[in-house]
């Protein structure tokens, strides 16, 4: 089979990169766009998508691919909402940040078929920045691109082989999980970080208020650990929806270790925590995925 025509539903950063990505890797199909007027207006005057519709189904019909970049609540709803009507070549693909509920409701819409019909899938990439605005070609270069197969590795010939080959031309590279395995390794690396940096801002703000003197005085230090804090609730209120039961076993953990560094501010187990924190933070800074996603950045 060789991929056609690509439908991208929710044309925002991940999206719109999307489609900017894959033009650069050489796809000279047809890209079809599903948003709100206005930014299919952009999008098609930017030359992302040649066409579009904000009808889901209407935009799907036809496509080889349907990606689905929207929240992961909508994500869930689209699966049954085009599942019945798109014909059955029709491959459907995920960028959701979490994947057991999206997996579970495709086999609950495709049945048996559900391993052919359906890729779960997960770009590490994005910002916290949405919106079609802050879309770029380069978003995925480099970046782990998480695919959580439902029945083992897809055929040879199929749209989903074919399109993990086109990810992989974007310069992504695949990576396979469990599903499980997924939700819980982005409950501790992707998730916590994102609600860390939300209390810390939080905190700062109703302890301080409108205080100048802490914006005069904050350095690349707070700078750093509230960058995320800039992320939308729209966003991640679905994610954090479909992963709380991790969430709530990875808080309760951090929580553990909030507490033992409280306990230990005089302590000499504050000295062993430190030690195991800048071992981590040199492992991963050395890891070979930290230089695949440098290089040539700085």
């Amino acid at each position: 089979m060789t991929i056609q025509r690509i439908t991208i539903v929710g044309l925002g950063l991940i999206g719109g990169s999307l489609a900017l990505a894959l033009r650069r890797a050489g796809f000279t199909g047809e890209l079809v766009g599903c948003d709100r007027a206005e930014v299919l207006a952009t999008a098609i005057g930017r030359e992302m998508v040649g066409r579009g519709s904000s009808d889901p189904v209407a935009a799907a019909l036809g496509s080889d691919v349907v990606v689905l970049a929207t929240p992961v609540g909508s994500i869930i709803d689209l699966i049954e909402r085009l599942g019945p009507v798109v014909r059955a070549t029709t491959l459907l693909t995920d960028v959701g940040s979490t994947k057991r509920e999206i997996a579970e409701r495709a086999q609950q819409v495709f049945g048996g078929a559900a391993g052919t019909r359906f890729l779960p899938s997960h770009p590490m990439a994005g910002g916290e920045h949405a919106g079609l605005d802050h879309a770029h070609t380069d978003l995925f270069r480099g970046a782990p691109w998480v695919f959580t197969l439902i029945n083992g590795q897809p055929e040879a010939n199929s749209a989903a082989a074919e399109w993990i080959h086109l990810v992989e031309d974007m310069g992504a590279m695949p990576v396979f999980l469990d599903a499980a395995r997924h939700d819980r390794l982005c409950a501790w690396t992707s998730h916590l970080p994102q609600l860390i940096s939300t209390a810390l801002a939080s905190a700062i703000a109703a302890e301080f208020g409108d205080d100048e003197a802490v914006r005069q005085i904050s350095g690349r230090g707070l700078q750093d650990m509230t960058r995320l804090a800039a992320s939308g609730y729209s966003l991640w209120r679905d994610i954090v929806a479909t992963n709380s039961k991790n969430l709530d076993d990875v808080l309760l953990k951090y929580e553990q270790h909030l507490s033992h560094l409280r306990e230990n501010l005089r302590g000499p187990a504050l000295r062993e925590e430190f030690e195991a924190a800048n071992r981590f933070r040199r492992e991963l800074m050395n890891s070979p995925q930290r230089h695949r996603d440098t290089e040539g950045k700085e």
